[in-house]
């Protein structure tokens, strides 16, 4: 047997940049303290990636790292590695969850209402991507990946884990920076958030519709759930309730590779083409494959549910928010840290233009629709779901908890249930992005694809967010 040298680095990859990244994130608590940083609504996992890609450009400069050495490259690789699966874990342990609406009886569309308006908004930024970049290579940049445009959704509305696969996947097919560009819009995705909602909060402030003696600033935990009560399935077993959330989600995961990896040989073993076109996609939307999986895991859990006694109920929704907290949290900080600002050479208009562009149609998007479906408290929802569309849920709740520190609104669970059926309606967003950069042709396919499809949901949207008139007038007067 040949014996381990643990004294080895390549033993230590791993461990040395989850240490690095817990360092960074203990940095970046201890720096909200001060008011600066606390008053930006940054959140911590975001500021401490920040911290991580400016000590990465401080070494390149002062020639303590170099790009080119090996071990340089391995904690870029080890970065992307924790950002790709930090995404699906996430997904599988929120997607794991039972729900728990907060709707009201006559209300029974909040959850496709909340989906549509994240599908919509992934719409509306692809369609503003997709303007940009092709106004762009047709005009001033013809050499720009014309497809590029459509990383604008996968950074805005889905963060770094979607913006990290497709920017790699599309670096694959001669987008050369895909990778950094997708990361880098991601990273000015949370700066809109903060920016554009610090910018809300001190507007609904001047407008008498918040005032700031209400309510204290909340930090530290973004979860929308309280601990749940120690039921006999939890006691019975000789097994931390932790650990079993643990257990269900990372044999999930198992399963998912398992089954990718089985339809990826059964294509091959069909057609090597239809391999290497579908099963592309298949490891890039391996978070959906475990979403599916968790979806009907719970739905099995479920049904063997036992209501008197709760014997077989396994999930547990604080543990699962906590696991999907970690994840997203470990994403974040490995996501802004991977991103390589030499790779935006020749492409800092495109981004500026995107990132600007999409900040502000988002806004006025969610602006026009939150309106008219949540009128009763049209702040709440329009401020989280912008936090949301332009971050990850923990970014929509941080916003929330500064006009809502209570959460007594349903917005923060309209994320949650908003986010399960944006996954069935989202996944055509999935093919469209997989078709653009196919060829130019089909670049503008999905731009008309896309159009089309928000048509659809915002006909959706106003038809199930009419209210009686003299109803709805007094909504929008109190949204005003």
């Amino acid at each position: 047997m040949q014996l381990i040298d643990y004294s080895q680095s390549s033993t230590w990859n791993a461990v040395l940049v989850l240490g690095i990244i817990a360092v960074m994130i203990l940095v970046a608590i201890h720096l909200r303290r001060y008011r600066i940083f606390h008053k930006s609504l940054l959140p911590t996992a975001v500021l401490g990636g920040f911290l991580m890609l400016v000590i990465k450009l401080v070494g390149v400069k002062t020639g303590v790292f170099h790009t080119d050495s090996a071990a340089y490259l391995r904690f870029n690789k080890v970065l992307q590695i924790l950002t790709y699966h930090g995404i699906a874990v996430g997904f599988i342990a929120m997607s794991l969850r039972t729900p728990n609406s907060t709707a009201k009886k006559d209300d029974k569309l909040v959850g496709p209402k909340s989906g549509a308006i994240i599908v919509s908004s992934y719409m509306i930024q692809g369609l503003v991507g997709l303007a940009i970049s092709l106004g762009l290579s047709y005009t001033v940049m013809p050499k720009l990946f014309r497809a590029s445009g459509i990383l604008l959704p996968m950074g805005y509305g889905q963060g770094p884990g979607q913006a990290n696969n497709f920017g790699t996947t599309f670096e694959g097919l001669g987008f050369a920076g895909g990778h950094s560009f997708g990361l880098a819009i991601a990273a000015a995705g949370y700066l809109s958030a903060c920016i554009v909602g610090v910018i809300y909060l001190n507007y609904l402030v001047r407008k008498g519709k918040l005032h700031r003696g209400e309510y204290e600033p909340v930090a530290g935990s973004v979860t929308v759930d309280d601990p749940e009560e120690i039921t006999e399935s939890t006691t019975s077993e000789s097994l931390d309730r932790l650990s079993l959330q643990l257990a269900i989600v990372m044999g999930i995961y198992l399963v998912t590779y398992v089954l990718t990896l089985g339809l990826t040989k059964g294509l091959g073993a069909i057609s090597a083409g239809a391999e290497n076109a579908v099963g592309s996609l298949l490891w890039g939307f391996n978070f959906m494959v475990g979403s599916a999986l968790a979806i009907a895991t719970r739905a099995i859990f479920r049904k063997r549910f036992d209501a008197r006694s709760k014997h077989y109920k396994k999930q547990d929704n604080y543990l699962l928010s906590r696991i999907s907290g970690l994840a997203f949290d470990a994403m974040i900080v490995a996501g802004i840290g991977s991103i390589e600002p030499e790779e935006l050479a020749g492409l800092w208009v495109p981004f500026l233009l995107m990132a600007v562009a999409g900040a502000i149609v988002t806004f006025l998007h969610l602006r026009f629709v939150c309106r008219r479906v949540y009128p009763d408290y049209y702040n709440e929802g329009m401020l989280s779901m912008y936090g949301m569309m332009t971050g990850t849920i923990s970014s929509g709740v941080i916003l929330l908890r500064e006009i809502d520190p209570q959460l007594k609104t349903p917005a923060a669970n309209n994320l949650i249930i908003g986010s399960s059926y944006a996954i069935l309606l989202g996944a055509v967003l999935m093919v469209f992005v997989g078709m653009a950069p196919k060829s130019d042709l089909l670049t503008f396919v999905t731009f008309g694809l896309i159009l089309v499809y928000y048509i659809i949901l915002m006909l959706f949207l106003c038809k199930a967010g009419r209210k009686p008139k003299k109803e709805q007038e007094k909504a929008e007067e109190a949204a005003e």
